[in-house]
């Protein structure tokens, strides 16, 4: 992928596939000698009412009937410039790309950006979402903080004049890639609902944006490491911004984690192929030429002068949303990697997990569980709560046992005869430390979320094409898996008040396997699930308080030639797995960080790269979604879905 070019292709450099040998876990060795229907029968044998495959492809799924409780008529598949909702239902886009959102701030004028404009302004490429309720501590549905990432730019959706492919990357100036990192990392913007419509709040105290320039700490076992020292921090205790903010999540006191995923996309240099860290590099996806030209213009994104930059990036960051002032923190004992997303779940006894995927084929499901219980109503206690405790990653049994192996250093092979001398060396290394414990290389997972009302935990694994059959395990049990699937973890306890989120151990099983049912091989679903509800890409997901999933797309055009949706369906019950068609994104966009009010009247979306594909470039997008002006390009916005009756989605 040393090729793409931002914004000209989708980029999607996480399927550089940076695992040089994928361990076989014994899913794999079982699966030579038994079918994959029974293979399939196994895993599904470890859930409690398991996913059928589907029977049919007519729809029994209708609003006053079948066995969903879902009651939204369900959409039409479809590739389309506009995107489109369930009837019943209304769109309002409530914010854009280049929106003012502090006092001083300019209006956007795509023609004549600058860095210090964009750093005032609404980012690019809105993911993760979340709503945070003024005043703090209220559970107020009508006004509150909204918290976004922005992951990465379309250059050539933003500027003018340069074209796509090759071309662009020449033209490219140091003012454009200041422009970019400007547009990256988070937006905080205060909203209210007035009149059944969301309204952003411009000069609000609480309103601010974090760049690739706002400066960082860094805490835990890497902080002070010699890998993260460099000339401009000889402490390796601070740092210059945050990159490619993917999903995220929150805590139980109140912060947000927001989680740097492909940061590959930036450094480069001969170092990458020569240098003492070349191994380490090319274990996340660094390469001598960078999908991103910044190099060019700025030092620490050239490894040959500035060899360490990137170990500073592949982190968790937490910040106070109430805050402004706050400084953002890279907590390092999470690991580091391609985080997705890092979403918390309290334990029985009080300590809190966190889960992660590493957003590359053939990499790990990780969860952090906290040394210390969280303490309610008492910040200080809790300050520090993600700097102690132990990260595990994941390995699949083929019996339907998960077994969580702790990344500790001096424990099984994380000793100093393997280059892990203290902790440090095994979180910045977390994926070789991994690979080390034989945990189960998986289809590319993606958002992690637990279910309150069950307890039981969902993993999106996206897909993945470079599975060969002898790759096949338990847990990932399709090759050339081109639609991912969902799996769903049973801790113990789970379907009680006692959920054990920090055992070492739990159950699993197939929740549903993506593709159109009776044309794409494996395909499970409930046996009613209609030609229009099936779904490719499962990426974030959220639960609603009736505890149905509810799942977001990213890659569906080009892996099954429908755009990119929101899916639901319930988890219990006689509808179990029968996905229904909610939402659909404009060409070109995915569908991120799916968020409901408190009072589930509003859902709130992250529209994508909307235009986004081969050729597209701002003079001649395949969208100007949302504002359909002749003059302007397609821009990132995060919409607000409500019923038109004003009744709770769903």
């Amino acid at each position: 992928m040393s090729d793409a070019e931002p914004g000209d292709t989708p980029i999607e450099i996480e399927d550089i596939g940076s695992n040089p040998a994928p361990r076989r876990p014994i899913g794999a060795l079982i699966a030579e000698r038994l079918s994959r229907r029974a293979l399939l029968g196994a895993a599904g044998a470890a859930a409690l009412a398991p996913a059928r495959p589907a029977a049919a492809q007519d729809s029994g799924n209708t609003p006053d009937g079948g066995p969903s409780s879902l009651g939204f008529p369900e959409l039409r598949h479809q590739l389309a410039p506009r995107d489109a909702v369930a009837a019943g239902h209304a769109i309002q886009v409530v914010i854009r790309w280049g929106d003012p959102i502090l006092a001083d701030a300019p209006e956007h004028d795509p023609r004549q950006q600058s860095a210090a404009a964009q750093a005032r302004q609404f980012g690019y490429n809105n993911d993760y979402l979340d709503f945070f309720p003024l005043p703090a501590g209220a559970r107020s549905a009508d006004h509150g903080l909204l918290v976004v990432n922005h992951e990465y730019t379309n250059t050539n959706l933003m500027f003018p004049g340069l074209g796509s492919g090759r071309e662009m990357r020449a033209r490219t100036t140091a003012e454009h890639g200041a422009i970019e990192r400007a547009a990256m990392g988070l937006s905080v913007v205060e909203l209210r609902r007035e009149d059944g419509a969301w309204r952003y709040r411009r000069d609000s105290r609480w309103n601010r944006r974090i760049t690739a320039e706002t400066p960082m700490r860094l805490s835990g076992p890497a902080a002070g490491h010699a890998r993260l020292r460099t000339a401009e921090d000889p402490t390796g205790r601070q740092v210059r911004g945050t990159l490619n903010n993917c999903a995220g999540g929150n805590t139980p006191w109140g912060t947000v984690l927001t989680c740097e995923e492909n940061f590959n996309y930036y450094f480069g240099g001969e170092a990458a192929e020569s240098g003492a860290q070349a191994a380490a590099y090319r274990r996340y996806g660094i390469l001598k030429e960078p999908v991103y030209g910044w190099r060019r213009f700025e030092p620490r994104f050239d490894l040959d002068q500035t060899p360490n930059e990137p170990n500073r990036f592949g982190w968790v960051v937490e910040f106070d949303p109430y805050d402004p002032a706050s400084v953002p923190v890279k907590r390092t004992a999470l690991g580091r990697f391609k985080h997705e997303g890092c979403t918390h779940a309290v334990s029985a006894d009080g300590r809190v997990a966190f889960y992660s995927g590493d957003d590359e084929r053939f990499d790990y499901l990780y969860k952090f569980v906290t040394a210390r219980a969280w303490t309610p109503g008492d910040p200080a206690a809790n300050r520090d709560l993600l700097d102690e405790g132990v990260l595990h990653v994941a390995r699949f049994e083929a019996d339907g046992t998960l077994r969580w192996l702790r990344l500790v250093q001096g424990e099984g092979p994380l000793t100093p005869e393997n280059g892990f001398h203290a902790q440090g060396d095994v979180v910045i290394e977390a994926r070789r430390a991994a690979d080390l414990l034989g945990a189960t290389p998986m289809d590319r997972p993606e958002d992690v979320e637990t279910n309150r009302r069950s307890g039981r935990v969902y993993v999106m694994l996206t897909n993945n094409g470079s599975r060969k059959s002898g790759q096949v395990d338990a847990a990932n049990p399709r090759p050339a898996n081109l639609h991912g699937h969902v799996l769903e973890i049973i801790p113990p306890g789970a379907g009680t008040g006692q959920v054990d989120h920090a055992a070492t151990e739990a159950r699993w099983g197939l929740f549903l396997v993506a593709g159109r049912p009776g044309i794409d091989p494996g395909a499970q679903y409930h046996r009613a699930t209609s030609d229009q509800g099936w779904l490719s890409c499962p990426d974030n997901c959220t639960f609603d308080r009736n505890g149905r999933i509810w799942i977001a797309t990213d890659g569906a055009p080009e892996a099954a030639g429908v755009a990119d949706g929101l899916y639901a369906a319930d988890t219990t019950g006689a509808g179990r797995a029968l996905t229904r068609l909610f939402y659909q994104a404009p060409v070109g966009a995915e569908v991120c960080g799916p968020c409901f009010t408190p009072d589930e009247r509003t859902l709130f979306l992250a529209i994508q790269h909307p235009g986004e594909g081969a050729g597209s470039h701002f003079e001649a997008p395949t969208t100007r979604w949302p504002d359909f002006r002749e003059d302007a390009p397609p821009r990132p916005s995060v919409i607000a879905i409500t019923r038109q009756d004003g009744a709770p989605i769903g």
